[in-house]
């Protein structure tokens, strides 16, 4: 089928080549499958489709997506577009999930872990022959950098969309990854060139090297399987838990070690090959805000590459890409330093979560340059076709709880859930809806949000704007760490390096912290919330809870109570508006209260305020996000305030004696005994959520009481999983 959407768009029909594609997904009836699918909302003068034309040329008829979630949805959305049928495969947990009912088709390949479906390369292989699929897509993450898959998928005669076997194998392994780049002449971290055999070999290399130490997998990325050492013991740690990871992720514990480049930025740059010895570099992204060694929020293009040090990156980048005869796109990963010297890192050699942001600044879809370079057909660019046009920032929203070591995953079913689409200029790459479930056994990411501007100052302020507008019920999520990112002063200053969270938050994150005036804004748009709520009450007929006349007046004297602060205020009900008066300050509110929507916009003294009313819990206590953090306030009559002051206190219970479960997941080993003795800072217990492996320790010296789980057993967020007497 000829495609349908992509006929040439040049420079000149649009300033911006720009490809800012909305994958928000609404229901339609499709009589053709009979059954639901899913078609694209999009504003469309945000949606440049840029690519040179494919009019004409022969292109795959049915494509198996070997994947998820939304990069599942992403691929499918290009297919669509250029006339590709799509094949989703799903396990039975994700029998509803989006992805699923987006397909034309769909075919179960097992129960919901991943060891049993999306890794069982059987299962799927028999998929595209049951379907008839002539390629298979696989994403990222899963079998997308699996040598045997691609090579299984060449014997039947079908073709894998990403680099040849061979390439996958080269790049993927660590160890001759980087006896491939030397050779190529990339600039190098110094570091062993070989396996660690077991952890006091570890050790061994570690003092050779010198502390600080990387160990990480050999296979895989994705930030998991690897760990920072800075001593002898924790270099025996990140050994043992990083190789347990590997093994669990990847099914290879293989480990490597290497310095470790303190305070360094985290740069990558993406890559375009074909197979005919063609290849481009689509510019650089910045990737530093990480946390756990995964990234939080990117960037493209970086605040501190300068032209020249782009085109040595991207020139690299390509003799590497050459070296091993790589013909899909990739990405080349560098850390920099302070001096702007750059050392490889990895190749990825697969689609990146961060593609998008590339996307939004050359206009250029990568997915579909990968199944056309799967297909045969020579790139469609020169590298002088190749713009840094305006910029582009990406967020992870995730379901984790963010005050929880930057992020704890979260579980649950999503009641509420509203993107942001009506916002010009943004992007949303989703696999959810509302009333998805958010599982233990799949990655905690629910969106990847967007946005684009002409200048960085554009994209943040749309991000703002955007991270206000999201509406997310029903699991705990990162937007209040994202936000307070955002607009904090040396990220928008750029002065930024993979250290960022623990330089900024030392303490962890601990939330927004208010200053007077944003205290104050947020009692009176409170005060103003209560009093609808007042004024809505009096004109109900059926209750009496509020007396029921006409000329009660129209002002209130209230407490407020917003992180410990009280604030007692009046307020005035006045034509269109409310007037809070705190002290010797009026705030004029506008009566733009809506219950009907958890989002409100309403102007303060002629300004806008975003805020989200999460929750209203009954008795003037409310639930409410305000730049970006959610804030407990209550609102009380000067009656109601007095007789609060005789409540008794809340007392704080215990939790040295306990070790509790901080995430949902699956216990992977438990240490201890009842009876054993164990120190302050003693590992008790490994628990494995969402594919990453966290150590529990004891809080402190003494002997242990009960043991409530063992090893394999499924555990809530909160369990009481060991006593200590």
């Amino acid at each position: 089928m000829a495609t349908t959407m992509a006929s040439r768009i040049t420079s000149s029909a649009f300033k911006h080549r720009k490809l800012c594609l909305s994958l928000r997904l609404k229901v339609a009836t499709s009589q053709q499958y009979g059954r639901s699918i899913y078609t694209t909302g999009a504003h469309l003068k945000d949606l440049y489709w840029n690519d040179k034309a494919t009019e004409g040329e022969p292109m795959f008829d049915k494509i198996l997506i070997a994947n998820r979630g939304e990069i599942a949805c992403r691929v499918m959305k290009t297919c669509r577009r250029m006339g590709i049928k799509t094949v989703a495969v799903h396990s039975e947990a994700d029998s509803m999930a989006v992805h699923t009912r987006m397909a034309d088709e769909a075919i179960c390949i097992g129960p919901a872990p991943t060891s049993q479906s999306y890794l069982v390369m059987d299962n799927i292989l028999q998929a595209v022959k049951d379907t008839g699929a002539q390629a298979v897509h696989p994403g990222y993450g899963f079998l997308s950098e699996n040598t045997k898959f691609a090579a299984n998928l060449a014997d039947i005669g079908v073709q894998f969309i990403g680099p040849n076997s061979e390439a996958i194998r080269a790049m993927g392994d660590k160890i001759e990854s980087k006896r491939i780049a030397t050779a190529a002449r990339v600039n190098m971290i110094p570091g062993h060139d070989g396996v660690v055999q077991d952890a006091e070999h570890c050790v061994h290399l570690a003092n050779e090297i010198g502390y600080p130490v990387m160990v990480k997998a050999s296979a895989g990325g994705g930030g998991k399987g690897m760990r920072i050492a800075w001593n002898d013991q924790e270099c025996r740690d990140a050994f043992r838990l990083s190789s347990q990871e590997a093994a669990s992720s990847f099914g290879d514990d293989r480990m490597l070690i290497e310095k470790f480049i303190d305070n360094p930025r985290h740069i990558e740059v993406q890559v375009l090959c074909d197979k005919h010895g063609n290849g481009v570099w689509l510019n650089e992204r910045e990737c530093s805000i990480q946390r756990r060694n995964q990234k939080v929020i990117e960037e493209a293009p970086s605040v501190f590459v300068d032209p020249l040090m782009r085109k040595k990156m991207g020139d690299q980048a390509i003799q590497l890409a050459k070296a091993v005869g790589y013909d899909s796109a990739g990405t080349v990963e560098f850390l920099v330093d302070s001096k702007k010297n750059f050392y490889f890192l990895e190749m990825n050699t697969r689609l990146q979560v961060e593609h998008p942001i590339t996307e939004c600044i050359t206009g250029i879809d990568i997915v579909h340059q990968m199944i056309r370079s799967a297909k045969g057909h020579e790139l469609a660019y020169t590298q002088h076709d190749v713009p840094v046009d305006g910029w582009a920032i990406e967020c992870r929203v995730y379901a984790e709880d963010p005050y929880k070591n930057f992020g704890m995953p979260s579980i649950g079913r999503l009641y509420k859930y509203i993107e942001p689409l009506h916002i010009p200029h943004v992007r949303c790459d989703s696999g959810i809806q509302e009333g998805s479930q958010i599982s233990i056994y799949y990655d905690p990411m629910i969106c990847k949000l967007v946005t684009y501007g002409d200048s960085r100052t554009e994209a943040l302020d749309t991000m703002v704007t955007a991270l206000d507008s999201y509406v997310i019920k029903g699991v705990t999520h990162n937007i209040p760490l994202l936000r307070d990112i955002i607009t904090e002063k040396t990220f928008v200053a750029g002065d930024i390096t993979t250290k960022y969270l623990q330089t900024v938050f030392p303490d962890g994150f601990q939330g927004k912290v208010l200053n007077e005036v944003e205290t104050q804004e947020l009692t009176a748009l409170t005060a103003a919330i209560f009093a609808k709520e007042q004024l809505i009450a009096r004109t109900f007929s059926n209750q009496d809870r509020v007396p029921m006349k006409k000329d009660l007046p129209m002002s209130w004297h209230l407490s407020v109570s917003i992180a410990d602060k009280d604030v007692d205020l009046s307020i005035t009900k006045k034509e269109g508006r409310f007037e809070v008066q705190i002290g010797d300050r009026v705030y004029k509110v506008s009566d733009t209260i809506s219950f009907s929507n958890p989002l409100l916009d309403i102007k303060v003294d002629g300004h806008s305020q975003l805020i989200q009313l999460t929750q209203r819990l009954g008795g003037g206590r409310y639930q409410i996000r305000f730049q970006g953090t959610v804030f407990p306030v209550s609102v009380l009559d000067q009656r109601t305030a007095m007789l609060y002051d005789f409540m008794p206190e809340k007392v704080e219970i215990d939790t040295s004696t306990v070790i509790l479960a901080p995430m949902p997941g699956m216990l992977k080993s438990v240490c201890v005994t009842a009876g054993d003795s164990v120190s302050e800072g003693q590992e008790v217990a490994v628990l494995e959520a969402m594919k990453m492996q966290n150590s529990l320790v004891a809080a402190k010296t003494g002997k242990i009481k009960k043991v409530t789980f063992k090893a394999g057993d499924t555990v809530d967020e909160g369990d009481i999983l060991v006593e200590l007497e």
